[in-house]
C-alpha cells in the first residue's frame, strides 16, 4: 500500500451534508449577526477559502466557536437527514481489509459522525470532532502520532482549502474530493496531491493502484 493511514475530514467529504448546511446558513446568520446568503451567490462562495467566505459574510472571528457549537448542536438534532456519499462505506471496508488505519477529524462532533457512518464507524481506529476552523493542522498531526504512522504514510481526504492548507503545514499528502463543498477549480488552482473525481479513486491511491 502506497499510505497506511487515512485521515478524513467528514462533512462534504464522507457525508453529504452540503444541503443541509446551506437551507440552515441564514438562521445561523440572523442568529449571529452576519449577513444572509443569496441564493445566486453559493455558487462564487464555493470558489473561496474560509478566510475569504467570512470576509464577504461579515463573519467576526471571535464569534467562531459560539457558531460551531451552535452548528453542531443543530446538526446532531437532525442527523437522521444526513448520509454517507454512495460508495463510502464500501470505499472505507476495502480500505481497511487492506491494512490501512482510519481516522476522522473534523470541526463536527464525534456523536454525530458515529452515526452517520452507522455500521462503518468500528472501522475507524480514532476520532477528533470539534476541531476549530483554522485548528486542523495540529489535530492532524497528533492524530498521526497516535496512531503511530509518520507523516510521510498518511494521507488526508478532505474537501475544503482549509483542509488542504492544514496538510500541508502538516507535511502531509493531501487528497481533495471533487463531490463537497469547494468546487473542483478552486481546489485545482491549488495543486493538491490528488483530485478525487470518484469514491473509489481514493482505494486506488491509498493502496497504489492510482
Amino acid at each position: 500500500m502506497r499510505y497506511r493511514l487515512a485521515i478524513f475530514d467528514f462533512d462534504g467529504t464522507l457525508a453529504d451534508s452540503f444541503p443541509w448546511v446551506i437551507g440552515m446558513m441564514n438562521d445561523v446568520a440572523v442568529r449571529f449577526k452576519f449577513r444572509r446568503v443569496e441564493e445566486d451567490e453559493v455558487e462564487s462562495l464555493r470558489m473561496c477559502d474560509a478566510r475569504e467566505i467570512m470576509r464577504r459574510l461579515g463573519i467576526r472571528r471571535w464569534k467562531l466557536p459560539m457558531i460551531a457549537h451552535y452548528v453542531r448542536t443543530r446538526m446532531a438534532a437532525d442527523v437522521d437527514q444526513i448520509r454517507l456519499f454512495p460508495g463510502t462505506g464500501e470505499m472505507l471496508r476495502q480500505l481497511s481489509d487492506a491494512g490501512v488505519k482510519l481516522a476522522v477529524v473534523s470541526a463536527n462532533g464525534e456523536q454525530t459522525i458515529r452515526a452517520v457512518l452507522g455500521e462503518h464507524a468500528s472501522l475507524f481506529q480514532a476520532y477528533s470532532g470539534g476541531v476549530s476552523l483554522f485548528g486542523k493542522r495540529s489535530k492532524l498531526m497528533r492524530m498521526s502520532r497516535l496512531i503511530g504512522v509518520p507523516a510521510g504514510e498518511t494521507l488526508v481526504i478532505g474537501d475544503e482549502i482549509r483542509d488542504l492548507d492544514a496538510t500541508r503545514a502538516a507535511r502531509m499528502t493531501f487528497g481533495a474530493v471533487s463531490w463537497g463543498s469547494t468546487r473542483p477549480a478552486a481546489m485545482l488552482a491549488r495543486s493538491p496531491d490528488y483530485l478525487f473525481d470518484a469514491v473509489p479513486d481514493i482505494t486506488k491511491a491509498v493502496l497504489g493502484d492510482a
